[in-house]
């Protein structure tokens, strides 16, 4: 072991506070004290609970495990915990050997995810046991970790910037010309409607998925480890016969997340909306029409609920259409596939960016917290 390094449980260095502040409890306060979420700030509100410099991890729910340092004289709601430093330990130094951890690892929830510190906390870890030799490694740390994330930051503004560009293209490509034909989507489908609205019996080891909106992504049904199976018995009660003139499109939650449907052994679930086109509809233009701000726009109008966004049925079929003849829609569909191809280039050259970036710094953690930096 390297001289004045060693081994220390992460509940050695720091200890956990908890908050017990609901977001829905902040509603119509004011100040000058932020308070932080599982996705950063939420608001200004007139109170705050810690006086210094601490961390916030994410304990609860969607990025669980996420570690955010955060200014003094602020808050954070009930999904966030407190980290502390106990004396002799440097904040920044304990958020960097929590980063060096992967606490998403550790969850406990069945379906809300949850990690608790009781868990984590007993984990075992190589530590400097001077200050100055913990600022030390800090301001090594802070330096790579920031030119690592103008990396990022100038990769992700490329990506938005082909983004930018494709939205104008389908702006530009799908403005309606005075021949254009006007048509609800009811009247270019043989039916329009949603999923399940409740809950399947699950298994382990089914063949059918039940797919919700966030398995639509960007034209194609994604199933991941958390997607729910079903047996087919269970399938046989909810199978809906679609075909592949079908165009799912999420209206629950995360609205217009669209996918074509390829024949996967599925059945949905009430925030996927089905549209099955007639015969001869051009199915790519109604899918560049139902993945561009022209819906997302109608989308802002019609939704109802405060919390979760909801479109209902009646809206979907009376979304407005602006055809142009079968050759000129060919065409359209043609130069925004080229232009969307490249947006995907981009996405993956991003991707691979981020998973870049991603390793560098944990290449760097193990160094630091191995008396290598």
């Amino acid at each position: 072991m390297k001289e004045g390094y060693s081994q220390k449980r992460i509940k050695d260095i720091c200890r956990k506070d908890s908050s017990n502040v609901a977001q829905k409890e902040l509603k119509g306060l004011s100040g000058k004290y932020p308070i932080y979420g599982a996705s950063g700030l939420i608001q200004y509100v007139n109170f705050y609970h810690q006086e210094n410099e601490y961390i916030g991890i994410v304990k609860d729910g969607s990025g669980v495990g996420r570690i955010m340092f955060l200014p003094s004289k602020s808050s954070v709601i009930g999904t966030l915990q407190y980290i502390l430093p106990k004396d002799g330990y440097n904040i920044r130094y304990i958020g960097y050997c929590l980063q060096s951890l992967n606490l998403a690892s550790y969850n406990q929830g069945a379906t809300i995810p949850h990690i608790y510190f009781r868990d984590y906390g007993e984990t075992n870890i190589f530590v400097a046991d001077d200050v100055a030799e913990q600022q030390r490694i800090v301001e090594i740390l802070d330096a790579e970790f920031a030119k690592i994330d103008a990396l990022r930051a100038n990769a992700m503004k490329s990506l938005q910037a082909a983004k930018d560009l494709f939205q104008t293209a389908l702006k530009q490509e799908l403005q309606p010309k005075e021949n254009w034909t006007v048509k609800s989507l009811k009247e270019i489908a043989e039916a329009i409607g949603d999923g399940l609205h409740g809950t399947p019996n699950y298994v382990a080891n089914g063949d059918c998925y039940f797919i919700n909106g966030n398995n639509l992504i960007e034209g194609k049904i994604v199933f991941n480890k958390n997607t729910k199976k079903v047996s087919n018995v269970e399938k046989e009660k909810y199978y809906i016969p679609l075909n592949l003139q079908t165009i799912l499109i999420s209206i629950n939650g995360s609205l217009g997340k669209t996918a074509f449907y390829n024949g996967e052994n599925i059945i949905l679930g009430k925030s996927v909306c089905f549209i099955i086109l007639k015969a001869g509809v051009n199915k790519y233009f109604v899918y560049h029409i139902l993945a561009s701000n022209i819906f997302m726009e109608y989308a802002e109008k019609e939704y109802t609920g405060l919390t979760i966004k909801n479109i209902s049925l009646k809206s979907m079929r009376n979304f407005v259409i602006h055809f142009p003849s079968e050759k000129e829609q060919t065409r359209i569909v043609s130069r925004l596939d080229q232009l969307n191809e490249r947006c995907k280039a981009l996405q993956e050259n991003y991707d691979r960016t981020i998973s870049l970036c991603e390793d560098l710094k944990q290449a760097l953690l193990r160094k630091a917290f191995n008396g290598e930096l």
